[in-house]
């Protein structure tokens, strides 16, 4: 609370007047705030005032006899303070001199007389601050100590400050010197500590300290703080002026060898070092590849420019400083935006995007997780290439794409060590200094390609590359810094499976790219290929419109094949020949007129048709029939035909089986003698007849297991003269007892005999659930038969005579022996 007190006036000597009541020794002063110092008895110092109230208050002192009450404000930003807001103790001043400055400021030069306690603010007087104040020398005497205690204090303190004198070099050289006469130790304080380098508030605090004892411990305190941060600025310092005297010394010597790299000619290997240097401290990277470069660079420092090993250490800086090693790109996190990319550059493949908008949508939820190391695999021309590129452009990655085709040295991989001449780094290594980051899509094209020699296993190499767990730390020979492939992402294609290495295949998430139906063949030619080839070609929409049934027969009779790159090759031949025709016509001077491709002249553009539908055979027949197969541009019908002829029981196979489809043969061959005797076949059929099984197209090489039950088929229709079905076709691996195991590229082989108009197909029980998971499209207008047993493809598939139903009726209760 404000206390009010009665204004006194000044005794005619100029000196305050007392309070009549209460305590005799509380005089009303003017009193001046202070903002951010603090001013000690016995010292003197000026300081300048801008506010009215204060400078008011300094008249009124001069008027009075020259003193003043100077309280050091709690809070400087307040410009009206009141009781509150200042300190409890100040210090009562003689002003000494008044300057008159520009902006009505006033420079005031006053002394300290010593201590007084602020009691109160007299409210009366609005014109300046007026204060009670009680002189604190009289609270002092209640606190003095004895002669010794004086002694004690004034001895150490002289001690401490000239150890820290010794430390501070901005410090009056002749304040140690004229502190070691003093025998006032009150007043000692005040004087050291207007001298040390500390706060207005730490001087406030020895201001504060009304008894000798407090003020020496406050002030010891703040003097021993002083001398450890003096030691440690001093240390500091010696330590900055060692550096740049090493540094003035480093620039003469540089200097100097400045001078003699140019009166040897070597000034360009100089000034490279130099570059790199530079360099390396832009460079992102860890500490460790920082040293090793800075090694580097020192070691090329010392070598001739003319010689060899200059060159090939240059080379490796330049790799080593080009290389990204903490670099990164910001990903795309807009999965909405990632799936429009995706779906708008691609037809199907739903489940490398579902799988890559998997990735993205953990990579936002969890800000981290591993990079998917996928292998695209399928046959030519289905889109892999492609839509890897279109991937990185849903995700925002840099591309590389790094072919592996007909690689066989395990140093394409992992770099030759720089020992050797013309050593460069490995294809991984290259490819992130081609991306400029650690983070891009690398595409490994064609894996099932890479192929071995004498000069190591290159799939072994790709071990490591490959695999989560080691890529964090994999060694190029020639960068011979671990490299962090851990935030790449891996997609590799390939055809097959079957000449990847297990391990290798074990470290990749296989996504297989099935053959394209016609109806998706006609969706992508539609919506991507025929606009890329037009605008390829100059042609715009008004020249040239190919009408969707041109488009099913180039599908259909010139293009045989799983992919669409024969399909985009007809459509390039119909616009080259379109432009030819619109500049012939141009030259003429005839008006062009839009050229419309139809079904009727679609031979104009691209020639007679190239394939036919291989059909259903329109009759049954006795030891043909339809079989399924799968080939590497998609799927095909084959049929296998049987002849019997008298002879001594051997079988010929022709139309180049490979061993697997002989011993199918074979075995189909064992199974049919194993029936004969329950469906009406003598035993000496098989001794007296030879048995010949072709397959037509026998150029082409065929192979696998897929045709077993197919050739056991053929064999009974022909030894038992049974038709089989001319509308059905059949795919499965038979075993000598007659079970019907599975196969696979079921989606191709459904695909081929929908083609063909084929009705019903006869396929493995165990493939249901492969079976399930093939769109409709494929499977729309095909009967598909499960078949667990050869029994039961033989029920199914032969036109029974109707002397035979009887028999079948009756072989039902023989056992397995039968076909029943």
């Amino acid at each position: 609370m404000t206390r009010v007190y009665a204004k006194q006036d000044w005794n005619k000597e100029n000196t305050m007047g007392k309070k009549e009541t209460e305590n005799e020794q509380e005089l009303l002063m003017p009193l001046i705030p202070l903002r951010g110092m603090t001013i000690l008895p016995d010292t003197v110092i000026h300081f300048d005032l801008n506010r009215e109230k204060s400078i008011k208050a300094l008249e009124y002192a001069m008027m009075k006899g020259g003193k003043l009450f100077l309280v050091t404000q709690k809070d400087a930003g307040v410009d009206m303070p009141g009781e509150e807001h200042l300190y409890r103790v100040g210090t009562i001043a003689m002003v000494k001199q008044i300057t008159k400055l520009s902006n009505q400021i006033v420079r005031v030069l006053v002394e300290g007389i010593g201590r007084g306690i602020l009691k109160g603010i007299n409210e009366e007087n609005t014109k300046f601050i007026e204060a009670y104040v009680e002189d604190a020398a009289m609270q002092g005497k209640a606190h003095e100590i004895n002669k010794v205690e004086e002694e004690a204090m004034l001895r150490q303190l002289q001690e401490y400050f000239s150890t820290f004198a010794k430390h501070y070099p901005k410090l009056d050289k002749n304040a140690v010197q004229r502190y070691s006469h003093m025998k006032d130790p009150g007043s000692l304080m005040d004087q050291i500590a207007m001298n040390l380098p500390i706060s207005y508030e730490k001087r406030q605090s020895v201001l504060g300290a009304v008894s000798l004892r407090e003020r020496y411990e406050i002030l010891c305190e703040h003097l021993m703080n002083e001398i450890e941060i003096a030691k440690a600025r001093e240390e500091l310092a010696l330590s900055i002026k060692d550096r740049v005297d090493k540094n003035q010394r480093e620039y003469l010597l540089r200097e100097q060898l400045h001078y003699i790299r140019e009166e040897l000619g070597e000034e360009g290997s100089f000034s490279d070092a130099d570059q790199f240097e530079e360099a390396v401290e832009l460079l992102w990277a860890s500490e460790e590849v920082k040293e090793k470069i800075k090694k580097e660079i020192k070691r090329f420092k010392n070598l001739s420019g003319s010689s060899s090993e200059s060159a090939v250490e240059r080379a490796y800086i330049e790799t080593l400083l080009e290389l990204p090693w903490d670099k990164t790109s910001d990903d795309n996190e807009n999965i909405s935006r990632a799936k429009e990319i995706l779906e708008k550059e691609h037809y199907g493949l739903e489940q490398v995007k579902e799988r890559i908008l998997e990735f993205l949508a953990v990579r936002c939820l969890t800000r981290k997780g591993d990079s998917p190391i996928i292998c695209l695999v399928g046959p030519p021309g289905t889109g892999k290439t492609s839509i890897a590129r279109s991937v990185a452009e849903a995700l925002d990655k840099k591309y590389v794409r790094i072919c592996l085709g007909g690689i066989r040295d395990e140093a394409e991989i992992r770099g030759h060590r720089k020992t050797y001449v013309g050593a460069m780094p490995g294809r991984i290594a290259a490819g992130l200094k081609q991306a400029g980051v650690k983070n891009p899509l690398m595409l490994l094209d064609e894996i099932d390609k890479v192929s071995n020699d004498y000069k190591g296993d290159t799939f072994s190499a790709l071990l490591e590359v490959l695999d989560g767990e080691q890529n964090v730390r994999f060694r190029d020979h020639y960068v011979e810094i671990p490299l962090d492939l851990s935030e790449v992402l891996f997609i590799a294609t390939a055809n097959t499976t079957q000449t990847i290495p297990r391990p290798l295949l074990d470290r990749m998430e296989v996504i297989e790219v099935n053959s394209y139906t016609e109806n998706e063949k006609f969706h992508i030619a539609k919506e991507h290929l025929i606009k890329k080839q037009m605008e390829k070609n100059g042609i715009t929409k008004k020249m040239l419109t190919i009408q969707d049934g041109a488009l099913k027969n180039i599908i259909s009779f010139y293009t045989r094949e799983a992919g669409v790159r024969e399909l985009e090759r007809k459509i390039g031949d119909i616009c080259r020949k379109s432009a030819k025709e619109i500049l012939e016509r141009r030259e003429a001077g005839e008006e062009p007129e839009k050229i419309k491709v139809t079904s009727a002249n679609l031979d104009k553009y691209l020639g007679t048709r190239k394939y036919s539908l291989n059909k259903a055979d329109k009759e049954p027949q006795v030891g043909i029939v339809r079989g399924l197969a799968w080939t590497s541009v998609g799927g095909d019908t084959l049929q296998i035909e049987v002849n019997m002829m008298p002879g001594k029981g051997d079988i010929e196979l022709t139309g180049q089986m490979g061993d697997v489809m002989k011993e199918s043969a074979l075995i189909g061959m064992s199974y049919v003698r194993s029936i004969g005797d329950g469906n009406g076949i003598q035993p000496e059929t098989f001794k007296e007849n030879d048995f010949h099984i072709h397959i037509p197209e026998g150029a082409v090489p065929k192979d696998g297991p897929s045709a077993g039950i197919t050739m056991a088929t053929a064999l009974f229709s022909a030894i038992s003269g049974e038709k089989v079905r001319s509308d059905i076709a059949m795919t499965g691996e038979i075993t000598l007892r007659g079970r019907v195991l599975p196969v696979g590229g079921l989606k191709e082989k459904l695909l081929a005999a929908r083609m063909a108009g084929l009705k019903e197909v006869f396929v493995p029980l165990e493939n249901k659930k492969d079976i399930e998971e093939i769109s409709e499209e494929i499977t729309q207008g095909l009967t598909i038969t499960y078949v667990k047993e050869m029994r039961e493809v033989l029920q199914n598939a032969l036109l029974w005579k109707q002397s035979r139903t009887g028999n079948r009726g009756h072989n039902r209760s023989k056992g397995s022996g039968t076909i029943a």
